[in-house]
């Protein structure tokens, strides 16, 4: 793995979650570079989202003092197709207390 990969630094705490968990490389830096969705983290990171059939992977990065994006971290998570059944909280609640 190449810690300069697509023009961006990548730790080597992230480089070794990517081959911890089987995850492509060519993958986490599509999800960052064109993710489905973004949301800040902490101490000025961003987690960028992209799903790739049943997986959702999420990239953490950040810029440093230079300005050159660093990727931090990098993880997969199972992606359910079939949430519907699934009741909102505040509704299992009401049915709880009423019911």
């Amino acid at each position: 793995m190449d810690n300069h990969y697509g023009g961006v630094i990548w730790t080597n705490h992230a480089l070794e979650r990517l081959r911890d968990r089987g995850i492509k490389q060519g993958d986490a830096w599509a999800t960052w570079s064109s993710p489905q969705s973004s949301r800040k983290g902490n101490s000025g990171s961003w987690v960028y989202y992209r799903v790739y059939g049943s997986t959702r992977i999420e990239v953490v990065a950040k810029k440093n003092e230079k300005g050159e994006w660093l990727i931090l971290s990098v993880w997969s998570k199972p992606v359910y197709e079939n949430e519907k059944g699934r009741e909102s909280f505040w509704k299992s609640i009401f049915k709880k207390l009423f019911f």
